[in-house]
């Protein structure tokens, strides 16, 4: 059987990643694009090689596919969703899955009674640097975690600012796109859940949006974690460490969407550097995608994954306004 998909919204993205991982598995290929705009949509099928171009989310829903992509602003990602699952399809939905964690347990749970997979394309998850730091703490190679930092402030390039950096409305801001991403790498490389943060933003751009965080976590098992995000650091390079008892883990160049960077395993017994897999992250993604509605296994980050994410992201923001710490539910409640 062939997995036919739909993408909803012609997006860079996608473009640059998510169509090759598409086409990269077996049986797969993309049947149509929507856009809003039936100008865009018809150039970017062309562009990409899409036999179908619509400009509504009825005609794509009614065409012959069977799972969507959303990579769409972030305002619109629910009602999009909702519709898919309604029409009975599998759902890969970009971070954050909504505008509030309260819209994604919505998302979670219509997924969940339509039997549909519902995933959250967190990428990061799907990096070999990532998965051979979290291997190595679950081996106990750094004996028990005390602390964390991630290094994940760039520079937004010119082409993709536009509604980041200018519509509150649309879910804009560093927070919502990077922050998002930041918890759910601390979650997934430490197994382990945060459960406080406090944070600090900072807003150069204009348009009341902030472009730039650092977050205090802590986590579940008494680790804290410092993040760093950014749209307005040319010069800085990502990473990613963690340090326990018996061991350090020093990952550089790691927060992106490339497979690329290094890791150091540093103990009493000198310096190691681990190996790992160069395999695309969105390729490993989709394959675990396919897998899930396959019925084998789950999506690399599900739709809870998502929400746990949105709700770390909304404790932050709230942080921010209120000078005060923030506790974050961990039965997915939402900031408290």
């Amino acid at each position: 059987m062939t997995v036919k998909w739909g993408l909803i919204g012609a997006s860079t993205i996608a473009r640059q990643f998510v169509i090759n991982a598409i086409r990269a598995q077996q049986n797969s290929e993309i049947a149509a694009v929507m856009s809003s705009s039936p100008e865009r949509a018809t150039a970017y099928a062309k562009e990409n090689g899409i036999p179908l171009a619509v400009s509504t989310l009825d005609e794509l829903l009614g065409s012959d596919i069977d799972a969507v992509y959303i990579s769409t602003t972030n305002e619109l990602h629910l009602e999009q969703a909702l519709a898919a699952i309604k029409a009975g399809k599998h759902v890969l939905c970009e971070k954050p899955l909504a505008l509030t964690s309260a819209d994604a347990r919505t998302m979670v749970a219509a997924a969940k009674a339509a039997g549909i997979v519902l995933g959250t394309n967190h990428h990061l998850r799907n990096a070999g640097s990532h998965r051979a730091m979290r291997e190595a703490i679950a081996a106990g190679r750094i004996g028990r975690p005390i602390a964390a930092r991630v290094f994940h402030s760039v520079y937004l390039p010119e082409n993709l600012q536009g509604w980041r950096i200018t519509r509150p409305e649309a879910g804009g801001g560093v927070v919502l796109d990077i922050t998002v991403h930041d918890a759910d790498t601390l979650r997934f490389v430490l197994g382990d859940d945060p459960l406080e943060v406090s944070a600090f933003t900072q807003g150069m751009a204009g348009g009341g949006l902030e472009d730039g965080a650092m977050c205090i976590w802590r986590l579940r098992s008494g680790v804290i974690a410092q993040s760093h995000e950014g749209f307005t650091t040319k010069f800085a390079g990502t990473g990613f460490e963690v340090h326990g008892s018996e061991g350090s883990l020093i990952a550089k160049n790691v927060m992106t969407q490339k497979p690329i960077g290094s890791v150091l395993l540093r103990t009493s017994q000198g310096e190691e550097e681990l190996s790992f897999d160069r395999e695309d992250l969105y390729v490993r993604s989709l394959r675990q995608f396919h897998a899930a509605f396959r019925g084998e296994g789950q999506p690399s980050a599900t739709g809870e994954d998502g929400v746990w994410s949105l709700t770390s992201a909304e404790a932050a923001l709230q942080s921010a306004k209120s000078g005060k710490a923030v506790a974050i539910d961990p039965k997915l409640g939402g900031a408290g």
